[in-house]
């Protein structure tokens, strides 16, 4: 029997074609994504659901579809699909991460030209038969300084452009390189000198915790008078209040915004205020961007459905179904040994060394190395997966080199992944015992045997008495269980390691009482996907 696949958003029906050429039965219903109720009477049906951003699909969608393989977003953005709801019911989730990068960076450019220009307000004058030539006294962009928040894939597209208009380009970007950006032609700077100097900002990151309200109330004091500020990358980026209230001072000079911290966007303190352009989330909105992605995304359902294949997909390497019985345990040792870095690693990586030992180094290598590399880009960027992380990596100037040997020590086989910065090496090693259970062996060459848990609490110290019962009686103290709990110590009187794990993430008031003990050199609290 064919499998089945239906097609709940608009699409390209060149798209649609495909997945019929490839002899898949679908059934296109364009707004069916917009009819919750209807959508989850009818899930059960289909092997694959290709969606844009318009179909939420949520735990109870998902929970619905007992027939359900993969989910395929035609786009990046996956912030309408429950990943974990997702992974819990065994279907993959597929994005099209590169096939509208272009497109979103010439949009950016585009409303650069627009605010500082005055273009729609000016046209909007011309049209009502009026000839406001004087009004309408713009900039020219040759010659100033763009302040770019984020070089990586699509601003690195806007980092190209705007130096081909002679613009002065500042980028502020934790993981990118020095190399990397000399090669670029762009000066890598601070945040803080970025607002300082720049006559215009744009952003380009995604929403994390790390990144929202990077333009806050504070920093956008901080700008200099007369910036313009454009993001056409995700709403929560800026202080969008703050912003108006600048933008009605005059401290900032006009500003170009195509996301909304709240979408769709029917009010909004930007809304009808001088020099302020808005478009409604267009970034990826051209008859290019959406006819590549909505074929590649028909291209990738249908080699899995068909084959088994996977590409693109955010919760599944791309291993064969033979491969994926033995290395399951390992690819999922492999994120978490890249999540510990990633989280653990402020300043930007400039190289990723990962050795294969015993067992380990006859698998399918590539798939690990992905594991390893999506798990420390994640943080930085929660949309990567196991394709794309590599190339990000690549276009970040990051080098990775893998080495496998035979089995040199007590473990049937070990991963030790090392990173080094500007300032520092950090390693980490971990094995799959007999249960299947991932676990960290080594941390900065102290021997440890630690279980892998949703919530752990990294600390250092100088092995000494003392240690241990401060640690136990603050959490204690605060309510917060220790689930379990593994101690490391380089030497007697030298360094020493605590890695535990609690039931729930550690309360920030947690982590300050711990600090303000004076005895922790470090103290990181760490969070693994461990479903």
């Amino acid at each position: 029997m064919a499998p089945k696949v239906l097609v709940s958003d608009k699409l390209s029906p060149t798209a649609v074609q495909i997945f019929r050429d490839r002899g898949i039965e679908v059934d296109f219903e364009p707004d069916l994504g917009k009819d919750k109720e209807r959508l989850l009477a009818v899930i059960d049906q289909y092997d694959g659901l290709a969606i844009r951003s318009a179909t939420k699909v949520t735990e109870k969608i998902l929970n619905a579809a007992t027939n359900l393989k993969v989910v395929g977003r035609a786009g990046i953005g996956v912030d309408n699909v429950d990943r974990n709801a997702a992974s819990k019911n065994g279907v993959i989730v597929m994005n099209t991460p590169f096939g509208n990068m272009i497109t979103t960076a010439e949009h950016a450019i585009a409303m650069m030209f627009a605010v500082s220009r005055q273009i729609p307000e000016a046209s909007v004058s011309t049209h009502a038969g009026k000839w406001e030539k004087s009004r309408f006294m713009g900039v020219e962009l040759t010659g100033k300084t763009l302040g770019v928040i984020g070089a990586g894939n699509i601003g690195g597209i806007v980092c190209e452009r705007a130096r081909a208009l002679k613009m002065k380009v500042l980028a502020y970007d934790p993981y990118l390189g020095e190399e990397k950006a000399k090669h670029m032609g762009i000066k890598k700077t601070t945040v803080d000198t970025l607002l300082e100097r720049s006559d215009f900002i744009t952003l380009h990151v995604p929403l994390t915790d790390q990144t929202r309200n990077i333009l806050s109330r504070e920093n956008l004091l901080k700008t200099k008078k007369g910036v313009r500020i454009i993001n056409c990358a995700r709403g929560g980026l800026v202080d969008e209040k703050a912003l108006a209230e600048l933008l009605t001072s005059g401290h900032v000079a006009g500003a170009a915004f195509d996301v909304f911290a709240e979408e769709p966007a029917t009010t909004n303190p930007l809304f009808n205020l001088p020099n302020v352009v808005c478009t409604p989330h267009l970034g990826a909105a051209t008859t290019e961007a959406q006819e590549n992605v909505a074929l590649q995304v028909a291209e990738q359902m249908s080699d899995y459905l068909l084959t088994g294949a996977v590409s693109n997909a955010l919760n599944m390497p791309a291993v064969t179904a033979e491969e994926a019985k033995v290395m399951g345990p390992w690819l999922k040792l492999s994120a978490h040994l890249g999540g510990f870095i990633g989280q653990m690693t402020d300043e930007p990586i400039k190289a990723i060394n990962i050795l294969y030992d015993g067992s380990v180094s006859d698998m399918n290598l590539e798939a690990l190395n992905c594991a390893v590399v999506a798990g420390i880009m994640k943080r930085s960027n929660p949309d990567v997966n196991l394709v794309s992380a590599p190339f990000i990596a690549k276009e970040r100037g990051i080098q990775i080199s893998t080495t496998n040997q035979d089995k040199s020590g007590a473990f049937e086989g070990y991963i030790k992944v090392t990173v080094v910065t500007d300032i520092r090496e950090r390693s980490v090693a971990g094995t799959v015992f007999s249960d299947g259970k991932p676990r960290f062996i080594q941390i900065k060459g102290i021997n440890i045997d630690a279980e892998i848990g949703a919530h752990m609490l990294y600390t250092t110290n100088k092995d000494v008495p003392g240690v241990i019962g401060t640690l136990g009686q603050i959490m204690g103290k605060n309510d917060v269980n220790i689930a379990n709990f593994t101690l490391g110590r380089a030497e007697e009187r030298g360094e020493a390691i605590a890695l535990l794990y609690a039931d729930h993430p550690v309360p920030a008031s947690v982590l300050k009482e711990l600090d303000d003990t004076g005895v922790f050199r470090q103290i990181k609290p760490l969070e693994f996907d461990v479903n």
